[in-house]
């Protein structure tokens, strides 16, 4: 088994007439799963959003958020989680001016690709869970920053009436045992 009869990538071979051992590639060969990753992939500088938006997008995204996310950038995206919090650099909330001006295809980049000291997620989160944590991040980022006047009618009168909140009964005159002798 030591000594097989085999060609290391890119050395001379005898076999094939133009002396290589490595093939060219069929033309028009497509990689396994490039297509879809192709029609997910957006310029950094591109607002648009390659998914349609719903709960379970959203959901996903949040799904996806802590597990990958929070570590580092907290529950909030305040830039608060546990590994900042053990030391590490922490890194910029998401609800400063500057990221929530930034367009979409930014943060989808920075998931692929890391910035700074963040490591890029490429290998380990597929294209679609990285457009869920975008639409979870400006989820979170509307989240903090919604103006009341943009809110549907029934949200605006939940926070400008907050319902009343009930009170616990007490039974007799002590705690919730009733009356003490």
């Amino acid at each position: 088994m030591a000594l097989q009869p085999k060609n290391r990538p890119l050395s001379p071979s005898d076999f094939f007439t133009d002396g290589r051992s490595a093939r060219p590639l069929v033309e028009n060969t497509v990689a396994r799963g490039s297509v879809l990753e192709d029609e997910l992939m957006m310029s950094k500088d591109s607002n648009a959003f390659p998914l349609p938006l719903s709960l379970e997008l959203l959901e996903r995204g949040e799904n996806r958020y802590k597990v990958f996310c929070s570590p580092c950038h907290g529950l909030q995206g305040d830039g608060n989680g546990m590994v900042a919090m053990r030391g590490m650099k922490h890194p910029p909330s998401y609800h400063q001016d500057r990221l929530r001006q930034v367009p979409n295809g930014y943060i989808f980049d920075v998931i692929t690709n890391g910035f700074g000291a963040m490591f890029g997620y490429s290998a380990q989160v597929p294209p679609r869970d990285r457009w869920a944590i975008v639409a979870y991040v400006r989820a979170l980022q509307l989240s903090r920053n919604a103006k009341i006047s943009e809110l549907p009618p029934d949200v605006h009168e939940k926070v400008l009436h907050p319902p009343a909140e009930k009170k616990p009964e007490r039974r007799g005159e002590g705690a919730p045992g009733g009356k003490t002798e």
